[in-house]
């Protein structure tokens, strides 16, 4: 197998099956993921990967790579009927402001309505960047419910330039969020992070060095910028990048965010009619990126003043 056929998976979640993350990142059937395995079309840490390493349970720093092969069987759809907010642009990228329940990309070929389809019908040539497939471009992703500055790679220089900037932790993310309570505790956050589910998707939350085997060490920072009635408007600026880390961590210490069905509780959960948690910024070696803060944002923040 060549090199150059092979494309890495980024953001691998410690403690995640193999088998599982093929299916999970590539849309795959059970059956299609062991599929792969046979046909030698995965590597773990630059050794290919065989049927009876399905099981295997991923480490943090773990390199997984999927020949290009495996997720460019389908192209997303052009979607020229929806619009999209361009908030910035570079050479081969660009920074779009997502919606609040609007996906990322399709998980079908037939879908539309994600913001990869009209990124496509905007710019073709996006088709088979990155990881390829119904992932082309995806630098990296944002939940349905959360709104804000996201980056698409047109070329592959675009999505190397992010991608890299991701990975060296070059790249700072800041996001608004209200939470539930009166947030006093300002500074950094750190807690290991781990995956209790894949389907529905679900993330383990233990203090630094008690978390299973394979966890990750996960760090953030928190500050309150406003006091409002039973919340609390804060910044969080990333440290690492975890599935679900924002959501997951103010849930554990008492702070969920305001409208998180997932990990928050009763009260927080019917507080607002979606999460309300908002990427504000991203920046990478000088370039700022600002989303302004959504409606339905603004409006919760206006009613608890």
């Amino acid at each position: 197998m060549s090199v150059e056929n092979m494309e890495s998976l980024p953001d691998i979640p410690a403690g995640a099956r193999l088998d599982a993350l093929l299916r999970d990142r590539l849309d795959l059937s059970r059956s299609q993921a062991t599929r792969l395995l046979d046909l030698g079309w995965v590597e773990v840490n630059r050794r290919t990967m065989k049927r009876s390493d399905k099981g295997l349970l991923l480490k943090q720093g773990d390199k997984v790579a999927v020949d290009r092969r495996a997720g460019g069987g389908e192209r997303p759809a052009a979607d020229s009927g929806m619009q999209v907010r361009v908030l910035g642009r570079g050479s081969g990228w660009l920074a779009v402001d997502k919606p609040a329940g609007v996906p990322v990309r399709p998980r079908s070929a037939a879908e539309t309505g994600t913001l990869l389809n009209a990124v496509v019908a905007m710019h073709p040539e996006v088709v088979g960047v990155g990881e390829g497939g119904l992932r082309s471009g995806v630098v990296h992703r944002l939940d349905r419910d959360t709104s804000g500055v996201l980056i698409i790679a047109i070329d592959q220089a675009g999505w190397e330039l992010w991608r890299a900037g991701f990975a060296e932790h070059r790249a700072k993310k800041r996001y608004l969020a209200i939470v539930s309570g009166r947030f006093e505790q300002a500074g950094r956050i750190e807690r290991d992070l781990s995956m209790s589910s894949h389907r529905p998707a679900r993330v383990r939350v233990d203090p630094p060095g008690s978390g299973p085997d394979g966890a990750r060490r996960c760090a953030m920072g928190a500050e309150a910028v406003e006091y409002l009635d039973g919340a609390t408007l804060i910044w969080v600026d990333l440290e690492t990048g975890f599935l679900h880390q924002i959501r997951a961590i103010m849930a554990s210490i008492g702070h969920p965010v305001l409208g998180d069905r997932d990990y928050g509780d009763a009260l927080a959960a019917s507080a607002a009619s979606r999460q309300m948690l908002h990427a504000a910024e991203l920046c990478l070696d000088g370039e700022r990126i600002e989303s302004p803060l959504p409606i339905d944002v603004q409006r919760v923040i206006e009613q608890r003043r």
